[in-house]
């Protein structure tokens, strides 16, 4: 919400086994089709923005040609002119040019044959070049040069950069080909150098995922030595010093009283105005939990949060039920806070010995 106030596009996207930074398959290619879908501006944070944009854009082409006595196509030729210079920019330039031609003919066939281009929902170039009459498409390869073209089209567009949100970074430890992992760390490694360097201009990521998918030495981001160096933290930022300005960021656990305010908002979310949970059944509710499971009721607050809810339903649909008794009776289990319980570290990992252990003919 802070990036839309303050006038960028946020393109996000969650990471899953179908979808990740670096494939051969389809995946890379699904991960930007997901987050141009989820493409969202101030106007509309939910998603769904790309057409406002391209919209956009063409609306302020139009207003300068007449303001410049030119044609509309001449002034976004000009406007998309250093698009060429960049990788895959021509194809780019041109379906735009086509999504105005669409635009001013009323042609919606075409104009949403170029949306689906711009979100890299084309499977083959021979359906594109029908369809737009262009020779490449969005793949597995051109990701993120397509999400450098996304993010100079939409500063061309009056908005003030792009920002990439990746979630569920932690689907890249799980993968269990360590050829497959280390090539998707070396786009985080090119996009890192990229962003560090100033070479990717108006343009920001912010990749989300667990400690263990950062420091873990055989799976994680430091597994790949290059990684490692570039992410190592701050070594004066110890002793709750902290230190904002580097590659990575560090999330506090929540407080109780983080906590509390959390669980009022479910509370005003589920029940409304008419709140039949009173703030003193919460503290009752959290002090309960810390008998139970200690400090990991708050730090960790999955389950806590999962059987507030709960908690909250059966009231709902049962008027006659006291919450203290529900709370007494109420069964809270630990979150170990481990997204990588199904992970085998000895598949897939890099061997410690490149040496022959045995032949046989």
């Amino acid at each position: 919400l802070v990036a839309l106030e303050k006038g960028l596009v946020v393109m996000f996207a969650d990471l899953a086994p179908d979808r990740r930074i670096h494939a051969t398959g389809g995946q890379a290619r699904g991960l930007y089709a997901e987050m141009a879908r989820n493409l969202a501006t101030r106007t509309k944070p939910d998603g769904g923005a790309l057409p406002s944009v391209v919209e956009r854009f063409v609306s302020q082409a139009q207003h300068d040609a007449e303001a410049q006595e030119q044609s509309t196509d001449d002034i976004i030729r000009q406007r998309l002119a250093h698009f060429e210079e960049l990788t895959g920019g021509f194809d780019f330039a041109q379906v735009i040019r086509r999504y105005w031609e669409g635009h001013e003919t009323g042609d919606e066939e075409l104009k949403s044959a170029a949306i689906r281009w711009l979100r890299g929902e084309f499977a083959t170039k021979t359906d594109a070049r029908k369809a737009l009459g262009v020779r490449t498409i969005v793949n597995d390869a051109s990701v993120y040069d397509h999400l450098k073209l996304m993010s100079a089209f939409v500063c061309e567009a009056g908005y003030k950069g792009l920002l990439v949100g990746l979630d569920e970074m932690v689907n890249l430890y799980k993968l269990t080909s360590s050829q497959a992992r280390n090539a998707n760390y070396e786009q985080i490694l090119r996009i890192l150098n990229d962003v560090l360097q100033g070479s990717a201009e108006n343009l920001g990521f912010l990749m989300g995922g667990t400690p263990e998918f950062l420091m873990n030495t055989r799976r994680g981001l430091y597994s790949y030595e290059a990684l490692q160096s570039r992410l190592a933290e701050n070594t004066f930022a110890r002793d709750g010093l902290v230190d904002l300005s580097g590659p990575v960021i560090r999330l506090a656990s929540l407080t109780p009283e983080d906590l509390f305010v959390l669980l009022a908002n479910i509370r005003a979310v589920m029940q409304g105005d008419e709140a039949i949970l009173p703030d003193n059944a919460l503290e009752a509710f959290m002090a309960h939990c810390s008998d139970r499971i200690g400090e990991a009721y708050f730090r960790t607050p999955r389950n806590t949060v999962t059987a507030f809810v709960n908690l909250l339903a059966v009231l709902e649909q049962n008027p006659g039920v006291e919450w203290s008794d529900l709370i007494e009776e109420l069964d809270v289990a630990e979150d170990s806070g481990d997204d990588m319980s199904d992970v085998d570290e000895s598949v897939g990992a890099v061997p410690e010995s490149d040496e022959l252990a045995s032949f046989r003919l």
